[in-house]
């Protein structure tokens, strides 16, 4: 199982995340108590093995801005949080996350699977698209097309992952605010979401 840690500020939070094993952090350059400068970003990034898909989060920002804050900061992959097309970002180069908002079984029908690299399941939006602690009903995710390009994320912690993955079987599963204590990433419950969400690998899950 592969893990994304999403809303990376600091270096600290990014290198024990990337230690214990996470395999995709994520930082927001749109609106959100998370929102990461281009500058920051990179810095950090530079610290960063190789190997770790670093994620930019944009919420309906241009190709072209999308493509020159890619650049600037060192990002590998692109998230689409809003309501772009994802087509009109090939050009960037880079492999593209297009994030869905699942409230019903509707929702699964409507998604293209075709038009970005990966697609990611989230729960509906509240005060930001993405990152708000809600999870959504996995029972209806169940319904996804399973592959090697589904993404989970809504609401997951370390004490619910588990299941989660259970019922879904995405191929990565992303976290937010379930691995922070007061607003600020937890380095033990990074550690502990990441073992958990893994501990499956050695069963088939």
């Amino acid at each position: 199982m592969k893990v994304k840690i999403c809303g990376i500020k600091t270096a600290e939070a990014a290198l024990h995340a990337a230690a214990a094993g996470a395999d995709a952090l994520g930082f927001v350059f749109a609106p959100s108590k998370r929102q990461i400068t281009p500058g920051e970003a990179k810095a950090i990034i530079q610290e960063l093995p190789e190997a770790v898909w670093k994620v930019g989060v944009f919420v309906n920002e241009p190709p072209e801005k999308v493509a020159s804050i890619a650049e600037l900061a060192g990002l590998t992959h692109i998230q689409l949080h809003g309501e772009e097309s994802p087509g009109d970002y090939m050009k960037i180069g880079r492999p593209l996350i297009k994030a869905y908002s699942i409230r019903d079984k509707e929702d699964i029908t409507i998604i293209d699977y075709e038009t970005s690299d990966y697609v990611l399941l989230d729960s509906p939006p509240a005060t930001y698209k993405g990152g708000n602690g809600m999870s959504f009903d996995w029972n209806v995710a169940s319904g996804a097309k399973r592959g090697r390009n589904v993404i989970l994320a809504g609401g997951l912690d370390p004490d619910n992952v588990q299941t989660a993955i259970d019922k879904v079987r995405p191929f990565m599963v992303d976290v937010s605010s379930g691995v922070e204590t007061e607003g600020k990433k937890d380095l033990r419950k990074i550690g502990r979401f990441i073992e958990i969400a893994k501990a499956g690998e050695d069963e088939g899950i």
